[in-house]
């Protein structure tokens, strides 16, 4: 508790970083983030064609409704990954699953 009394000022960005560098549920927080910018992320028509879109042991499962949007996504899914984890600052996603 002693690293968040300080008497100088820190940033809110700073402060918000520290909390979560202890936040026992750290992960599970990181991927509702993930889940919550998947469309900012990806874009509006790639998202429009995804639905059910879930965590499971470490890896994003995304379930695509048009079978020919499978293999689009399913190429660009290392690159998606990078931005996502890129975004929240931490490697939660080891692998996206494109399933239709």
């Amino acid at each position: 508790m002693a690293r968040y009394r300080s008497n100088t000022p820190k940033s809110l960005k700073d402060a918000l970083t520290d909390f979560l560098e202890d936040y026992p549920h750290r992960k599970r927080l990181k991927r509702g983030m993930i889940l919550s910018i998947w469309e900012e992320t990806v874009g509006k028509r790639i998202a429009d064609e995804t639905e059910n879109i879930h965590f499971e042991h470490g890896n994003l499962v995304v379930h695509v409704k048009n079978p020919a949007w499978r293999q689009e996504i399913h190429m660009k899914r290392f690159s998606i990954a990078k931005k996502l984890n890129e975004k929240v600052d931490e490697k939660i996603i080891k692998e996206i699953v494109v399933r239709s």
